[in-house]
C-alpha cells in the first residue's frame, strides 16, 4: 500500500466529467496535519485517506476500512465521491467486493462489481438519514445570498435540512431558467454554512421528471464554488425525497450534476422505504496534466 496520492474522478457522465478526488491508499503513518497539508496541496474538492485496512478472514468476506476525509481547508465527516473512488481503488487492487468503511460519520457499507464493459461500479449505503426543519432566519439569509425569493421555491416541497453523512440544506426551484441562471457570492455563503453546521453542500434541485433531477451543489471552499458530483448530497436528496413523499414508486432516482462547471456527472440513487440511502457510480484513475499546488 502506498502513501502516494492517486488521482480519481468519480460519477463521470462524459470523458471530461465527474468530480476529482485524491486517494491515499495507506495513510496509517500520517497525522491529521499531514493529511490536511496533502489535501490542500492536491486542491481537489475532497481527498480520502485510508487510515486502517483489515482484510476479510475468508473469501468473499467484508474488508473493514478506516477512512478520513479532508477538503483543502478542513476535515469533514464523509465524502461520497471520494468514497466511491477509494472503493474502486481497493476493488481493483485487492478484489474486495464487500467493504465496510468506518468513517467519522459512521459505518458505510460498500459493494463493488464490474459492468458489462468491465468498468468498476460501486454502491454505498449511507448511514441512517435524518431530515429536519430549516430555521426560517437561516432560510431567509440563504435565499438572500442566492438572490432568490421564497416564491421561487417549488410548491409542496419545503426547504429542509437533510443528513446522510453530512448536513445539506435542500431547495427545489420551480423554474428551470432560474435554476440555470442564479448566482451567489461564495464569500457570503461560506460563513453561513459554517455557522449552520452544513459540512456538505447547499443542494439546489430542478425536477426533470418523477425520477430525474438536475442538481447544483454549492461548495465555497478555496477556489471552488460548485461541486461537480456530490455523493453525500445525492444520499441526502434521497432522504429528503422520501421525507416529503416524492420518492418514485420503484425508489430509483437519477441525479444529473456538474454541467454548470463543465464536468457532467450522473449519480444513481436508490431510496428504500426506510434505512440508509444507496448511491451508485464509478470512478476512473487519471494522470494530472500539471502539478497542483
Amino acid at each position: 500500500m502506498s502513501t502516494e496520492p492517486l488521482h480519481y474522478t468519480a460519477f463521470a457522465d462524459a470523458p471530461q466529467g465527474g468530480n476529482p478526488a485524491g486517494v491515499v491508499p495507506d495513510a496509517s503513518r500520517l497525522g491529521a496535519e499531514d493529511m490536511q497539508a496533502l489535501a490542500s496541496k492536491l486542491g481537489y474538492p475532497e481527498s480520502a485517506f485510508v487510515v486502517s485496512l483489515t482484510h476479510p478472514t475468508e473469501p468473499g468476506g467484508v474488508a473493514r476500512v478506516g477512512m478520513r476525509y479532508f477538503t483543502p481547508a478542513a476535515e469533514i465527516p464523509f465524502c461520497g465521491h471520494a468514497t466511491v473512488a477509494t472503493a474502486v481503488e481497493l476493488f481493483d487492487a485487492h478484489g474486495f467486493a464487500e467493504m465496510l468503511f468506518e468513517t467519522p460519520a459512521g459505518e458505510v457499507a460498500i459493494s463493488a462489481s464490474r459492468d458489462a464493459g468491465t468498468e468498476a461500479v460501486v454502491s454505498f449505503t449511507s448511514v441512517e438519514p435524518a431530515v429536519r426543519e430549516l430555521d426560517p432566519l437561516a432560510l431567509e439569509r440563504l435565499l438572500e445570498i442566492l438572490a432568490l425569493r421564497e416564491d421561487d421555491l417549488a410548491p409542496g416541497v419545503p426547504a429542509l435540512e437533510s443528513f446522510a453523512g453530512n448536513w445539506h440544506p435542500v431547495l427545489v426551484l420551480r423554474e428551470r431558467e432560474l435554476f440555470h441562471q442564479f448566482r451567489f457570492d461564495p464569500r457570503a455563503l461560506a460563513p453561513l454554512m459554517t455557522q449552520r453546521g452544513w459540512t456538505g453542500t447547499v443542494t439546489v434541485l430542478s425536477p426533470l421528471g418523477e425520477a430525474l433531477y438536475e442538481a447544483r451543489n454549492l461548495f465555497p471552499v478555496g477556489r471552488l464554488t460548485e461541486d461537480p458530483a456530490t455523493g453525500s448530497a445525492a444520499a441526502s436528496t434521497g432522504a429528503y425525497l422520501r421525507h416529503v413523499g416524492r420518492a418514485p414508486a420503484d425508489g430509483r432516482v437519477k441525479i444529473l450534476q456538474g454541467a454548470h462547471v463543465g464536468r457532467p456527472s450522473r449519480l444513481l440513487v436508490d431510496i428504500p422505504a426506510e434505512g440508509g440511502i444507496r448511491v451508485s457510480g464509478g470512478a476512473r484513475r487519471f494522470t494530472p496534466a500539471a502539478s497542483r499546488g
